[in-house]
């Protein structure tokens, strides 16, 4: 489920790349044009232009407080999802010995028939426990971003004045290896941070996102101009902050989940009988055996009998 989480992530991701660089059209002057272009880049541009000459004229500056405004509006809402996610860890961590017995049965099933009675436990295991399939946490927060992603980057990409702009050293119109490392660094520290308190089981089912969620940034401000890549430094930023304030509830959150769980102890699940009728495939094919091996005596008594 993990895994399927990070692969529909990282398609959200590429599809922005995709959508993003092809979706300003040029006249054959070189001008351009396009719904994204009149109706997300230019007010961009406007804003970045007024927000950097309240700023001391710096577009690096204004670009860092239209970051801190959009994550300081967002963090009520990762905030929550990061609680969700949180507590369903609590959650599975109770009822981690039944997820095990099911699972070492789901590997020990002979049949197809077997093994989809022992997924509907495990469904319905989740589903009596009240846990998620998809641990708490959504997409609803990228996809938020994703239009200020398009504003920015075509904001950036197409304009004189933002693609020639420079901060501290850095060309905000130009692939930035400094911000590259930089935000690969940061959200390895976000990843790092959320493992803190958690038992060594849960750090080893972390340890994967930890390397693909950096990667994936990474890989982001390495494609884009270092005005977007500004912009997910700073996002990282927040997202260590937004972890640090879940790591000081964790220990409250761990302590009402122990009680609820023990006030209302882990159910399990309900066998789900496999039909007498339905063979295994082994079952199947020694019936076959069986039979062709009739058919050939049979055929031999008549052969001998004529």
């Amino acid at each position: 489920m993990k895994n399927k989480k990070l692969l529909a992530t990282l398609a959200i991701l590429s599809s922005a790349t995709v959508f993003l660089s092809g979706c300003v059209q040029r006249t054959s002057s070189g001008k351009p044009y396009g719904w994204v272009y009149e109706n997300m880049a230019v007010p961009t541009q406007h804003l970045l232009m007024g927000l950097s000459q309240i700023l001391g004229n710096s577009l690096g500056w204004a670009i860092i407080a239209i970051t801190f405004i959009v994550r300081l509006l967002l963090m009520p809402v990762m905030l929550k999802q990061s609680k969700n996610a949180t507590i369903q860890q609590e959650k599975m961590a109770h009822i981690k010995p039944l997820m095990e017995d099911i699972s070492k049965r789901q590997k020990e099933a002979s049949s197809d028939e077997e093994r989809m009675a022992i997924n509907q436990e495990m469904l319905q295991l989740y589903r009596d426990n009240n846990i998620s399939m998809t641990g708490g946490i959504g997409c609803l927060p990228l996809l938020i971003q994703m239009p200020i992603f398009a504003a920015l980057y075509a904001a950036i990409q197409y304009s004189p004045e933002l693609s020639s702009s420079y901060f501290y050293g850095i060309n905000l119109g130009q692939r930035s290896f400094a911000l590259v490392v930089l935000s690969f660094v940061i959200y390895a520290l976000q990843g790092w941070l959320s493992t803190l308190g958690l038992p060594e089981a849960q750090k080893a089912q972390m340890r994967q996102m930890m390397i693909i969620s950096p990667v994936m940034i990474t890989v982001m401000t390495y494609v884009s101009p270092a005005g977007l890549g500004l912009y997910f430094f700073v996002g990282g930023v927040f997202a260590c902050l937004q972890t640090l304030i879940i790591n000081y509830m964790r220990p409250r959150i761990r302590q009402e989940i122990a009680a609820e769980m023990k006030k209302n102890p882990p159910k399990k699940p309900t066998p789900t009988p496999v039909k007498a009728t339905e063979k295994t495939t082994a079952e199947s094919t020694a019936d076959n055996t069986a039979t062709s091996a009739k058919k050939k005596r049979n055929a031999g008594k008549q052969h001998r009998n004529k």
